[in-house]
């Protein structure tokens, strides 16, 4: 019979962990919090201003606690391993309280964390056990009262006037009110109307055309005033005209000027990596790159964290604790990441030190970014292992991590300066750019030459099929140019000082200025994050509801 008892918060997580600590220990589940303020009164002692909470079983969580007593009373050592955070901390310690008075006299109740859910994380967690820290569960505890005040006062009010079920808290209102502020600086917008002057030219008697933008006129920048900002300094969009009239001054100008180049300028431009994920960038970067929302993400998220079955290898943690606000990741992991990185790609692709990121300022900074655990679980390899949406996070996650162990890539960028000249000078500025070294860029770099690689055999098939039908002219046309195009836009001709120019087309653009966008989950939560405020539990969804 199993001597120890060992408590973690979910099934799947026990399920990991049972398997790596073996027959002597029992691994049971508490299936998240199991004591709370109670739902039926506030629940905190204000009348002395103590703000004491009043903590009760979860109802629903009667019979999982009485289990977990009746194994406790029979355990030669409790463990407690819930997450390790501040909402963690406060689970262990409920579950101290509720478990004391059921063991034996003399019988250990010890706290269990770690990072990763590996069998060599477990394994040393339990050879570093602790005290539960009070300093945690309080700060919980506050977040908890701070809530229930908040939320138990305005929640009625959302009934009453909104719809019943809604519920307010510490961040809620807070993200309730920025959505709101955001909806009145929409509705009180006003649009700038402003003009945009491009001009297609060429070297004279050459091929390759490219498109410049009229920057200023005589030498000085055109630009057209817009508003001010919220401290009262004007602002401006560069690069401008603000009306019709003035566009058509200067086309008549533009008909029969002469164009030539006044200069180049070229110079190395490098583009560094990113730091591996804190929770605010993955769920950015998830929204903005998989169409994944906050719950989504974090719930594939907390799968891959509490284990996968891959293979022989069992039951495994991909990646390490997704709740957390640092940046830096473990010597042993940076080691197996750049180790990696020199096998796969090469010493060049290795800066000379690591990588080393700072954290925001204000950043508890209590668990390492996330990152895969194992950089040997390829996410190309073990993909069959996973469901998709899986699949798609992890590889974000892998590839963030690695490539912030990697070198710069480098850009040769090419700026030119043009002239027309006509009864005055007109200035126009366009700039090339072309990728010199791949660097942390090469998985990207892969995976555009692997879609180009598609687009082109896709492209030929259509123009056989094409060519097999009654007219084979229409292939041609049909031909897939994304490729060229995008390869255009980034490079110029072969250009000279002094150069002479010829203009195809001068195409002038109306435009007006948009108001700012309404938030979505991924621009919500970076907003709560740079304000300081913390992490939104209600989905987007249901505050849009709350205002419409």
């Amino acid at each position: 019979m199993a001597r120890n008892l060992v408590i973690v918060e979910s099934p799947a997580k026990a399920k990991t962990i049972g398997k790596y600590l073996g027959s002597e220990y029992t691994v049971e589940a508490s299936i998240g919090h199991i004591m709370d303020l109670p739902k039926n009164d506030i629940g905190v002692e204000l009348k002395r201003r103590t703000f004491e909470p009043t903590l009760i079983v979860s109802p629903g969580k009667e019979k999982i606690v009485d289990r977990l007593k009746k194994l406790a009373a029979k355990a030669d050592a409790v463990f407690l391993a819930p997450d390790p955070d501040r909402e963690g901390e406060a689970i262990a310690a409920h579950l101290k309280f509720q478990l004391l008075p059921a063991v034996k006299k003399g019988t250990p109740v010890r706290r269990v964390t770690f990072n990763e859910i590996t069998k060599k994380a477990v394994k040393a967690a339990f050879d570093h056990t602790r005290e539960v820290d009070e300093n945690l569960v309080d700060a919980q505890q506050t977040r908890r009262v701070l809530d229930r005040l908040v939320g138990y006062q305005i929640s009625p009010l959302l009934w009453d006037k909104v719809r019943r079920g809604l519920s307010a808290g510490r961040v809620q209102t807070v993200a309730l009110r920025l959505i709101v502020e955001r909806e009145r600086e929409i509705n009180a917008f006003v649009p700038v109307e402003y003009w945009n002057i491009d001009a297609v030219l060429s070297p004279a008697k050459s091929g390759q055309e490219f498109t410049a933008r009229m920057v200023g006129v005589k030498g000085q920048a055109i630009r057209v005033a817009n508003g001010v900002d919220a401290e009262g300094k004007e602002l401006f969009l560069s690069n401008a005209l603000p009306d019709k009239e003035a566009v058509d001054e200067v086309m008549v100008q533009l008909e029969k000027a002469t164009w030539r180049v006044r200069s180049i300028e070229k110079k190395e431009r490098k583009q560094n990596p990113k730091a591996p994920f804190t929770t605010s960038q993955l769920q950015q970067q998830a929204a903005g790159r998989l169409g994944f929302n906050v719950r989504r993400t974090m719930g594939v998220a907390q799968r891959l964290y509490e284990g996968i079955e891959i293979g022989s290898e069992g039951t495994v943690g991909l990646i390490t604790y997704m709740r957390t606000d640092s940046t830096r990741i473990s010597p042993d992991a940076v080691k197996e990441i750049r180790e990696w990185v020199g096998k796969k790609f090469g010493a060049k692709y290795l800066p000379a030190s690591e990588n080393v990121y700072k954290s925001k300022k204000d950043a508890q900074d209590a668990h390492e970014a996330i990152r895969p655990t194992n950089i040997g679980f390829v996410p190309d390899e073990v993909r069959k292992y996973l469901s998709d949406e899986q699949y798609r996070l992890y590889k974000l996650i892998w590839e963030r991590a690695v490539t912030s162990q990697m070198v710069p890539a480098v850009f040769d960028q090419t700026t030119v300066d043009i002239e027309a000249k006509a009864d005055v000078s007109y200035d126009f500025r366009t700039t090339g750019s072309i990728l010199k070294f791949d660097g942390f860029l090469r998985f990207e770099e892969e995976v555009k030459k692997a879609k180009a690689a598609r687009d082109a055999k896709a492209a030929a098939e259509e123009k056989k099929l094409a060519a097999a039908s009654a007219d084979g002219d229409e292939g041609e046309s049909s031909k897939d140019a994304t490729s060229e195009e995008s390869s255009a836009e980034r490079r110029l001709p072969e250009l000279t000082d002094g150069q002479a120019l010829e203009c195809g087309k001068i195409d002038p653009q109306q435009k007006f200025t948009q108001p700012p966008p309404r938030f979505n989950e991924a621009s919500l939560v970076k907003t709560l994050e740079e304000k300081g405020i913390g992490r939104m539990r209600q989905s987007l969804t249901r505050f849009r509801n709350a205002i419409m």
